[in-house]
C-alpha cells in the first residue's frame, strides 16, 4: 500500500518520464545494492529510449567492491563533481533531502522532481512521489516501471534482480513476498544472472574483512537475555586489520545469524565524534527503525541505519537504551543489567547449557 505522500502512479511516470529528457537519477548517501540497482536499471532504460541519463553518488566516496560488476557502475560520478544541468531529477531508494548529500544542490536547479521509493516517511521532497512501503526493494517498482515504459533489457534485469537478492537477504528477510520471487522470474527471463549477483556481492570477501569479523565477535555483547546483541568496531580495528568501511558491511548479518537472537546492532567509528549505527532484526515483532529514526536514520521494520554524533562510548550508551524502549519495552532489563561478553559464562533462550 503506498503512502500518504504518494500522489502519482507508476503508470503516471512512465508516461511522464516518456516525455521527458535530460535525467540525473540519485540515491542515497551509503549506496547500497538496491539503492545502485535502482539507479542503474531505470539508466538502461532510459537510455534504451534514447534518452540523456546521467547517475550520481550523493557522496565522493567509491561504491563498493561487491557491486561494481553492475553494468553501467563506472558511469556513475559524485554529485559534487557534475556539471551539466539536467532538467528532470530523479531520487530511487531515497526519501528526504538530507539523504541524497551533495546532490542536494542539483535536486533544487530542475524543472521537474520525481522520488520512487520504499521506504515510509512523512514528508516528501519531489514533485512526483510514489512510495510503497510494502514492496520489498526499490528494484521491485523500478523493475514494474521500466515494464510500463516498454524499455527493459538485460542490463536493467541484471541491476533489478540485485537490488532484490540484496535487499531481501537472498529471499531471507521477512519482507519477501510472492511478488518477490515472481519478478526474479521475469528478470531471468530477460538474463539477470543470480550466480553472478551471489558470487560477487556475497562471495568475494577480502582478508581485512575476514579480519574485522574476528574483531566484531571478540567485541560481542548480549543483553535481554541473548535476544539482543551489540559489536562495535574502532577506527583502531579498521587500521590495524588494513580493512575500509565496505569490509565491514557483512558483518551485521552474521550477528544476526545466531540461535536467539532477535535484534543485532554494529557500531562501526567512522571518524573522531561520529559513529554510524547497523541494525538488523530477526522477528515481526521488532522494528529497528524506531531506534534509527530516534538518530535521524532511517530504514525498514528489519534493516534500518544511522549516524550517531558522538564517542563511540556514547553510542553503545545511548543506542542500547533507545533499544531497550523501542523493541524490548515489555521486559527489558535496562538500564540496570550489565552485558553478557562472550568470554563469560551465557545461557540463550532455549538450551539446556551455558556455552563457554
Amino acid at each position: 500500500m503506498v503512502t500518504p505522500q504518494t500522489n502519482t502512479t507508476l503508470s503516471e511516470i512512465a508516461e511522464r518520464l516518456k516525455a521527458l529528457d535530460d535525467f540525473v537519477i540519485c540515491g542515497h548517501v551509503n549506496p547500497d545494492g538496491d539503492c545502485l540497482g535502482a539507479q542503474l536499471g531505470l539508466y538502461h532504460a532510459l537510455k534504451k529510449l534514447g534518452k540523456q541519463v546521467t547517475c550520481v553518488l550523493a557522496r565522493n566516496e567509491p561504491i563498493e567492491v561487491g557491486l561494481q560488476f553492475l553494468p553501467g557502475s563506472e558511469l556513475l560520478i559524485p554529485a559534487s563533481m557534475c556539471s551539466i544541468k539536467p532538467r528532470v531529477f530523479i531520487a530511487v531508494d531515497v526519501p528526504t533531502l538530507e539523504r541524497i548529500g551533495d546532490a542536494s544542490i542539483l535536486h533544487d536547479d530542475v524543472s521537474i522532481t520525481f522520488t520512487i521509493d520504499h521506504h515510509a516517511v512523512e514528508t516528501c521532497m519531489a514533485d512526483f512521489n510514489y512510495v510503497d512501503p510494502d514492496a520489498s526493494a526499490t528494484c521491485l517498482l523500478v523493475w514494474h516501471l521500466t515494464g510500463l515504459m516498454e524499455a527493459r533489457s538485460r542490463e536493467v534485469a541484471h541491476c533489478c534482480l540485485t537490488g532484490l537478492i540484496t535487499d531481501t537477504g537472498r529471499f531471507a528477510y521477512q519482507n519477501t513476498d510472492a511478488f518477490s520471487f515472481a519478478a526474479a522470474a521475469e528478470m531471468m527471463e530477460w538474463g539477470a544472472d543470480p550466480t553472478e549477483v551471489n558470487r560477487e556481492f556475497f562471495q568475494s570477501r577480502s582478508l581485512p574483512s575476514i579480519e574485522l569479523e574476528k574483531r566484531t565477535l571478540e567485541h560481542m555483547e548480549f543483553y535481554e537475555q541473548g535476544q539482543f546483541v551489540l559489536s562495535y568496531l574502532s577506527q583502531d580495528d579498521f587500521a590495524q586489520c588494513g580493512a575500509v568501511k565496505a569490509d565491514a558491511e557483512p558483518l551485521i548479518d552474521i550477528l544476526r545469524s545466531i540461535r536467539g537472537v532477535k535484534v543485532a546492532l554494529i557500531l562501526r567509528e567512522n571518524e573522531p565524534g561520529s559513529v554510524r549505527g547497523s541494525l538488523r532484526a530477526k522477528d515481526e515483532s521488532s522494528d529497528v527503525s524506531k531506534v534509527a529514526r530516534a538518530f535521524e536514520g532511517g530504514g525498514h521494520k528489519a534493516a534500518a541505519g544511522f549516524t550517531f554524533y558522538g564517542s563511540l562510548d556514547e553510542a553503545r550508551s545511548e543506542v542500547l537504551a533507545v533499544v531497550a524502549r523501542s523493541c524490548f519495552a515489555d521486559n527489558s532489563e535496562f538500564p540496570c543489567a550489565q552485558a553478557t561478553s562472550v568470554s563469560s559464562v551465557l545461557v540463550l533462550p532455549g538450551e539446556g547449557e551455558p556455552c563457554e
